[in-house]
């Protein structure tokens, strides 16, 4: 899948399957396989991470803004680095510039982290990130804390275009049947669980999230759809 999964689903599984094995990992393309996974029982219950960075590879995560080195606990873009890392993409010199650079650091346009043990924690793409008031907002981040509320059966985050604000964080709502969910609420909701800058400050109701056929949610349609509606600001 496209996310690491949970520990409320993970226990959930084991609690019925007690005696498998839950094993979560992270790689890409350019990465030419692997580039953290999970391994063994103890690994496998640290819930929420893609694993430990695999033998053959360096990493470091680095300040989209700076390009300086981060430690444990600190968000920004994961670096990569090892043998089995791409080359470049074959005909297209300035995208291969943009991605590798020329010490063979991979940039994987991933918002990431490593904590204190050496667990890889990936947050959002990078591109996706919203730009409010000079603040970086994840949706997924939003989206997980939308998703855990009993009443909506799906949701996605989009930032809406606003001109003081830069962007505004949106959320698209898929309510449970029979559920009478106000856009307040939501926005009540989620205000509870984040920082004022990250509050969600838009709500459209939809029958369905607009994805792809791997499931991944098509934000760029998405904005499209908010700014063709008109959403209401709430």
């Amino acid at each position: 899948g496209g996310a690491p999964l949970g520990r409320e689903v993970a226990e959930r599984f084991v609690a019925v399957f007690p005696n498998v094995q839950i094993v979560q990992g992270y790689g890409l393309t350019e990465s030419s396989g692997s580039v953290a996974s999970t391994v063994g029982p103890e690994e496998s219950k640290a819930y929420g991470s893609v694993g430990k960075l695999a033998s053959h590879l360096q990493a470091k995560i680095v300040d989209p803004s700076t390009g300086e080195a981060l430690g444990p606990g600190q968000r920004g873009e994961l670096w990569v680095r090892g043998p089995l890392v791409m080359k470049g993409y074959v005909g297209d010199d300035k995208a291969t510039a943009e991605t590798v650079d020329s010490e063979g650091w991979l940039k994987t346009g991933d918002l990431c982290y490593f904590n204190e043990d050496g667990f890889l924690y990936i947050v959002d793409r990078l591109k996706e990130l919203i730009k409010y008031k000079g603040y970086q907002v994840p949706p997924a981040e939003l989206e997980h804390i939308l998703q855990s509320h009993p009443e909506i059966a799906d949701a996605a985050v989009i930032g809406y275009p606003d001109e003081d604000a830069g962007q505004l964080p949106m959320a698209f709502i898929v309510r449970q049947p029979g559920s009478n969910l106000t856009g307040q609420q939501v926005m009540d909701y989620v205000a509870k669980h984040v920082a004022p800058y990250k509050k969600v400050r838009r709500v459209a109701f939809v029958n369905a999230i607009t994805k792809s056929p791997a499931g991944k949610i098509l934000r760029r349609e998405l904005v499209q759809q908010a700014m063709s509606m008109g959403a209401s600001k709430l």
